[in-house]
């Protein structure tokens, strides 16, 4: 497309024999093509340097940087002409990695401060990077490349919220480096509308959206407004900023329900839930007095069943899941293993969300602290049913999926399971 070209010309210009911008930072609204123009820098990197590169790339979670490689990038080379010059495919969890026949390496890096040590990189991409609070990828990645003077870094996302600290940061240098126009340093493009714009006028898609009437279709873009809210339908298709004023429940009445002193125990309910694209699971737990309190999150969820069975072992309880939500699928190799289910339906999922909602703004909430779960909280807004609600599922910013396992399982405490309390107890 006419802007992937723009940027790949201007991002690959040279100073003599050197690349004349040591940063390319971009953002562009989602699904206009960044995917696919990552993956040709970084095969143009790998293929046309004149010797082998070390190229390293990161995305907002370990799992979505090996999603990434794995699942987008590999079938396009595979499929593509230059299947002949991979050597190989490393596909095993921490070490995935794309191995070219010239030497060039490509490969995930977690997102840690440690994560470059012992590396000398060539090129390195940070991804989606509206999900950083910090400087934490940056700081790992730099220094790989202090000695690399024909290093570059890219940094590519759509636009954050006002907890994309770093972003914030990058976007506010790279419209500096426009306005000085030196022709070195910092390659900065942003495809995006005005915050007052009319985000229901279609000539402003048409300014803000490069790939708009290429890849993308008004009706596409049309379906998404009427299903998104406002707020994330403009920061997606719009690349405008957004605030985290839309948060259900205030900062301030969540830290009031949350104490590092809480403690789930005897009579206990689990529940587990899944992200929509599977990405993430988490399990979480509650007593009969209203005790909350998030067990784990992973990446994936093949650890789930035998996690659940180790806890039911352990502390008895009953397991709850949203049985039409994304878990549903759980409900069978659960049973296998012999764990006790008490299944949810939709409407049983929507009192849970109204309830658990009135409790936290009355402050009758009792949670114990957890940053992953603060998070999910922050980030939860509303999809309405009918003339009801759920917490929407959908959102790019957060991992969802510990505040729908902690919604059920105070719900199915509080309000289902009335057997008298057992001794007390501890989940670790």
């Amino acid at each position: 497309m006419p802007w992937q070209e723009q940027v790949a010309r201007v991002a690959l210009e040279v100073d003599g024999t050197h690349p004349a911008y040591r940063e390319l930072c971009l953002t562009v609204p989602r699904q206009s093509g960044k995917t696919s123009l990552i993956l040709a820098l970084v095969v143009h990197r790998a293929l046309k340097w004149g010797g082998p590169q070390r190229i390293a790339y990161t995305a907002q979670t370990g799992h979505d940087a090996r999603q990434k490689l794995l699942d987008d990038w590999c079938p396009i080379l595979e499929r593509s002409k230059l299947a002949p010059l991979i050597d190989r495919i490393y596909r095993a969890n921490g070490d995935e990695a794309i191995i070219f026949k010239n030497g060039s390496r490509v490969e995930v890096l977690r997102n840690s401060i440690s994560a470059g040590h012992g590396r000398t990189l060539d090129l390195a991409i940070i991804d989606e990077a509206f999900a950083d609070e910090d400087d934490v990828r940056e700081q790992a990645l730099l220094p790989t490349m202090a000695t690399k003077r024909d290093a570059q870094i890219v940094v590519v996302s759509t636009a954050g919220t006002d907890r994309s600290l770093y972003l914030k940061r990058k976007v506010e240098q790279g419209r500096a480096s426009v306005e000085a126009d030196t022709g070195n340093g910092i390659a900065y493009f942003e495809w995006a509308a005005e915050p007052d714009d009319d985000p229901f006028d279609r000539d402003v898609w048409s300014r803000c959206m490069p790939a708009l009437g290429l890849t993308v279709n008004e009706q596409a873009v049309e379906h998404a407004m009427s299903t998104m809210t406002l707020n994330e339908f403009k920061r997606s298709y719009l690349n405008v900023w957004s605030v985290v004023d839309e948060r259900m429940i205030p900062g301030k009445v969540w830290a009031a329900c949350c104490s590092a002193k809480v403690a789930p125990a005897g009579t206990l309910s689990f529940s587990v839930d899944v992200a929509l694209d599977r990405s993430s699971a988490s399990i979480a737990v509650a007593d009969h007095e209203g005790n909350i309190e998030l067990i784990d999150n992973r990446d994936g969820v093949s650890w789930v069943s035998n996690r659940v069975l180790e806890l039911v072992r352990r502390w008895k309880g009953t397991v709850v899941v949203d049985g039409f939500g994304p878990a549903g699928t759980l409900l069978d190799p659960l049973k296998q293993v012999g764990v006790p289910i008490v299944v949810y339906k939709t409407a049983d999922v929507v009192a849970a969300c109204g309830l658990f909602y009135d409790a936290a703004l009355d402050k009758n909430l009792k949670v114990k602290s957890d940053d992953r779960l603060d998070k999910a909280v922050a980030a939860a807004t509303r999809r309405n049913i009918g003339q009801q609600w759920l917490f929407q599922r959908n959102v790019p910013s957060a991992d969802i999926t510990s505040l729908y396992a902690a919604v059920i399982a105070w719900h199915h405490a509080t309000h289902r399971n009335k057997a008298v309390a057992r001794p007390a107890s501890r989940i670790y």
